[in-house]
């Protein structure tokens, strides 16, 4: 089971999500809780002021570091009384890119994940200096808020905890769980427009199947994300399926890379 607490302005935009598909099969089960804080919950005074202009100016409003710390210190008193500890989570471009292999490992976290998202400006710099939260970035792009990642963050996460998805395969085989993206996949009818399923699926020869299936996973990986090929130790089952690929045509330089012993 993991848990999170998220800090955020904008409560309303995670009922919506959180009520659908595999997030709600997962509260369910008793596999996920989600907690959703109004910072404004945590200010001082009736006006619930949650930010304020940035000294030295400049454009926009800056998130006030005290709703935060409350918020954060109310968390973790909690979550102390019941034996248990927190680990602050902070989407920002100045993170750790979110991979699928970080997913795995928030996937397995035994303390509660409290994710703060921030809004307007950025946050007072104090919240980072008193919290040195973990940072997480989605990407090399700007957002309002946080609160899009927040739930990125918890799909990508959730999926992979045991007992969530019907099917456990599924997260095995899903593009990036080996690093590699997904192979193409083909449902009923068998022929729309002239063009058909590949014959090997229609096979039923699982051996064939995997190893198409495969196959196809390395092309598409190596024509979109040649990236994500570069210093990998190969098995010599996919060094095989490289050359065959090569000989076919289908790759248009060779791939430098190592095999596995």
């Amino acid at each position: 089971m993991i848990r999170f607490d998220v800090l955020t302005l904008f409560p309303g935009m995670f009922a919506p999500v959180l009520a659908q598909s595999m997030l709600k099969r997962g509260q369910e089960k008793g596999l996920l809780t989600v907690r959703v804080h109004n910072l404004r919950d945590f200010t001082a005074g009736r006006h619930k002021v949650v930010d304020d202009t940035p000294y030295g100016g400049g454009a926009g409003m800056v998130m006030k570091a005290e709703p935060i710390l409350q918020a954060v210190s109310a968390v973790r008193r909690e979550a102390q009384s019941q034996g248990e500890e927190i680990r602050v989570l902070f989407p920002t471009p100045h993170g750790r890119p979110l991979t699928q292999l970080y997913a795995q490992e928030l996937a397995t976290e035994s303390r509660r994940m409290v994710i703060l998202c921030g809004h307007y400006e950025g946050v007072d710099e104090r919240v980072r200096l008193a919290l040195a939260p973990e940072e997480i970035s989605l990407g090399d792009y700007v957002l309002t808020g946080g609160e899009l990642p927040a739930l990125v963050l918890i799909d990508a996460t959730t999926r992979l905890v045991p007992g969530v998805l019907g099917d456990p395969s599924s997260a095995v085989d899903e593009s990036f769980s080996e690093s590699l993206l997904e192979y193409p996949q083909y449902t009923r009818p068998a022929e729309i427009d002239g063009i058909t399923v590949p014959e090997v699926l229609l096979s039923g020869h699982h051996e064939a199947i995997r190893l198409w299936r495969r196959k196809q996973a390395l092309r598409s990986t190596y024509l979109r994300r040649p990236d994500l090929l570069r210093d990998r130790m190969f098995t010599k089952e996919d060094r095989q399926l490289l050359d065959e690929l090569m000989n076919e045509g289908l790759l248009t330089a060779p791939l430098l890379c190592e095999e596995e012993g």
